[in-house]
């Protein structure tokens, strides 16, 4: 995770500090690079905090990353976990410019949700940013995810992945929502694998290139396996 351990937002579902950022570091994608490097990792995930205090909201600091991982280690395979950057086409474009392997950014949970699982974030606003990565014209596979459990019906969850699939969404995750802790939104219900399977069958007919469905998925599971699908 970079840019930082503080989050400009306040979703109820995250346990990231929130509160007034701090700095950025720009010698940090030299480091995410070292840490992979000494890792031996052959596929690395990037996200970070939320930055609505900057212009691009941070895009800059995946794009420097990306390349520092390139540069320290040819081959190893990069997914960025992205923010929704405002809904900057702009910002979007530098991590782009960067060629991520996978592009992620998560809708979390269904439209009607949003106000208490996402705030500061808007369901349309989603849609679009992953929808624009295709309007490029790049072939970078997208993805996106779901936590579930947090009371939508399964009726609205199928709707999104419609709604995902129209923007040319590639790769899907589906996983259970845990609750961090007793200051964090309630778990509404546990849902039953049979009900992950079905979903799973459900979204390669919507035509999802690669699906992870299961209580235990979360947004980089088997994230290597996605980009070989």
């Amino acid at each position: 995770m970079i840019l930082g351990n503080v989050c400009t937002r306040r979703c109820g579902f995250c346990a990231v500090q929130k509160g007034g950022p701090l700095p950025v570091d720009y010698d940090e994608p030299r480091r995410v690079a070292e840490a992979c490097a000494t890792l031996g990792l052959k596929f690395a995930v990037i996200t970070s905090v939320n930055r609505d205090d900057r212009k691009d909201g941070g895009a800059e600091l995946f794009a420097l990353t990306i390349r520092a991982i390139r540069d320290r280690i040819p081959g190893c395979g990069v997914e960025v976990l992205v923010p929704d950057f405002q809904g900057s086409h702009a910002a979007m474009d530098l991590v782009l410019d960067a060629r991520p392997d996978i592009l992620n950014h998560n809708t979390e949970t269904v439209p009607r949700l949003y106000r208490q699982v996402r705030l500061g974030a808007r369901y349309e606003r989603s849609l679009d940013m992953l929808a624009y990565v295709k309007k490029t014209g790049n072939a970078i596979p997208t993805k996106s995810g779901l936590m579930l459990g947090l009371g939508e019906t399964i009726e609205e969850v199928l709707q999104v992945m419609r709604d995902l699939r129209g923007s040319q969404v590639d790769i899907l995750t589906l996983g259970q929502y845990l609750r961090p802790s007793p200051k964090h939104l309630p778990i509404f219900r546990y849902v039953q694998p049979e009900e992950f399977g079905e979903l799973k069958r459900e979204g390669y007919r919507m035509g999802f290139r690669h699906v992870e469905s299961g209580p235990l998925v979360r947004s980089s599971y088997h994230a290597e396996e996605a980009v070989q699908a």
